[in-house]
């Protein structure tokens, strides 16, 4: 089949496999000269295979793609280079082992090549013999865009790129996308905040199952319309039952709790970064926590899970001192930690129950030997989180979402009495949200205790019993999380002295 007349970038029937993983069946997508197309679907649909496939990172086993009307083989990131397409995959695309400098020689750049871009996302004092292992995950999308941009591509691909960034950040993302409309460029751009879909786009593409099944001009559509594109009518009724039944239990949360305190931080410091946080986390309790990109919010999470040890102050759990001089120490005192970047949680080239088995190790004479009662744990994860195990041999073959449900799962196997969630639903879709917020609900009913730093202020009531919020590295606000509204706090994470109004 030939492409549509004046497209800039036509893809029909494409299909991947991956072994017994069906990643893509027959995905079809245009993309017109001068528009911001979306691309979506759930977690597992194919968005992110398509991009590779489109990036030239590995070929397809069937369809054909063409760019500006011609058939364009990308059997590598050179080609598709070549033909006008740079991408910012959903994990930075940088070797975190080198130095900025040292990777933008390898793809071909120099400094003053990026360095108009970013001066324009204020990051102009970046330090460029900084490692990229040593930069925030936030700041690392920002370069790799920036680099994306000096190739001054025809088609920009931006994968869930505003899932790590402050409102501050993704405006600088947003205003280059305009640009790159402005300019007749286009961009391909993927995210799960639909509100940001419908603020920016012009058409949106829908994969469902690796396959296409839909196409919208976004004027006048809402998100409802999406999410049932997405997920199906029949799914999207099972959440919304999920999401009345939350609410109802929500109403119940606001009662103060009187079970035992589990976890408490007593005036906690480090550097100039946590200035004197003191908090409580009682048993059966999800306790939310609010704040803008960096202030201190990281470092907390690295004190409490035995990662860094505080400057002063002391940290209890369950009425004893604990000095953690690792993460180990706390996972034996019964405190684990989910974090955001998935990445740093998964052995990517080991199977998905490998993964899941890595608190065990200790238990067991034999990496990924398991007695029957630990492997009947771990297939009782695999069940409760409907983690996808057909991509079994390697983790790194699921999707995003599957992902972090092996990161949350493996907790399940291992038992714990206090759970650090870090933005864990960064990046994923709202039927992976709906699972991994019911799950911290069924936890906290049974007896565990939950501490949750999320991104997405708007989700905080839906799980949550009572919020804090953070800045400067200071607790500024605090409330029960059933009536915390998003102004209140968005106020309150900006340090404003009326937040609490």
């Amino acid at each position: 089949m030939s492409a549509p007349n004046g497209s800039l970038l036509s893809v029909q029937g494409i299909a991947k496999r991956y072994g017994p993983v069906v990643a893509l069946r027959s995905a079809d997508l245009t993309v017109q000269p001068g528009e911001i197309h979306a691309l979506l679907g759930a977690n597992g649909a194919g968005k992110s295979t398509l991009v590779k496939i489109l990036s030239g990172v590995f070929p397809a086993d069937a369809g054909s793609v063409a760019v500006n009307g011609r058939t364009a083989l990308l059997r590598k990131p050179g080609d598709s280079m070549a033909a006008g397409i740079a991408t910012v995959f959903q994990d930075p695309a940088l070797i975190p082992d080198l130095t900025f400098s040292q990777n933008l020689r390898i793809s071909g750049l120099a400094r003053d090549d990026v360095m108009p871009w970013l001066e324009r996302m204020d990051l102009a004092h970046i330090d460029f013999d900084l490692l990229v292992g040593d930069v925030p995950l936030a700041f690392l999308r920002l370069l790799d865009l920036a680099r994306a941009l000096a190739h001054r591509p025809q088609l920009l691909m931006l994968d869930e790129i505003t899932a790590a960034l402050t409102t501050d950040q993704a405006e600088h993302v947003f205003d280059v996308m305009r640009e790159w409309k402005e300019q007749g460029r286009s961009v391909l751009f993927i995210s799960h905040r639909l509100g940001e879909v419908l603020a920016m786009c012009d058409h949106a593409t829908i994969l469902r199952n690796g396959s296409h099944v839909a196409d919208f001009a976004l004027a006048g559509v809402d998100e409802s319309q999406l999410v049932t594109a997405m997920l199906g009518e029949e799914l999207v009724e099972e959440l919304a039952e999920s999401a009345e039944d939350a609410a109802v239990e929500t109403g119940t949360l606001t009662k103060a709790f009187d079970t035992p305190v589990v976890l408490e931080a007593r005036d906690l410091r480090l550097r100039d970064k946590v200035n004197g946080i003191s908090l409580e986390l009682h048993k059966g309790e999800i306790l939310g926590l609010a704040a803008l990109e960096g202030q201190g919010q990281d470092q907390l999470f690295q004190v409490l899970s035995g990662d860094h040890r505080p400057s002063s102050g002391e940290l209890l759990v369950n009425g004893k001192r604990l000095n953690a001089r690792s993460p180990y120490d706390a996972i034996r005192n019964g405190v684990v930690f989910v974090p955001a970047d998935r990445q740093q949680a998964l052995l990517p080239q080991r199977s998905v129950r490998e993964n899941l088995t890595t608190p065990l190790y200790n238990r067991v004479r034999k990496w990924f030997t398991l007695a029957g009662d630990e492997a009947d744990r771990v297939d009782r994860a695999v069940a409760r989180l409907d983690i996808d195990v057909r991509a079994g041999s390697q983790a790194q073959r699921l999707s995003g979402g599957n992902q972090q449900k092996v990161t949350v799962g493996r907790w399940l196997a291992s038992g714990f009495d206090i759970l650090l969630c870090f933005d864990p639903t960064r990046g994923i879709d709202i039927q992976t949200k709906a699972q991994i917020y019911d799950l911290l609900r069924e936890l906290a009913a049974a007896g565990s205790a939950v501490i949750l730093y999320t991104s997405e202020l708007r989700e905080i009531p839906l799980v949550c019993d009572r919020v804090l919020v953070i800045y400067n590295g200071r607790i500024v606000h605090e409330q029960d999380a059933a009536t915390a509204t998003e102004e209140i706090l968005l106020t309150s994470a900006h340090g404003l002295e009326e937040a609490g109004a």
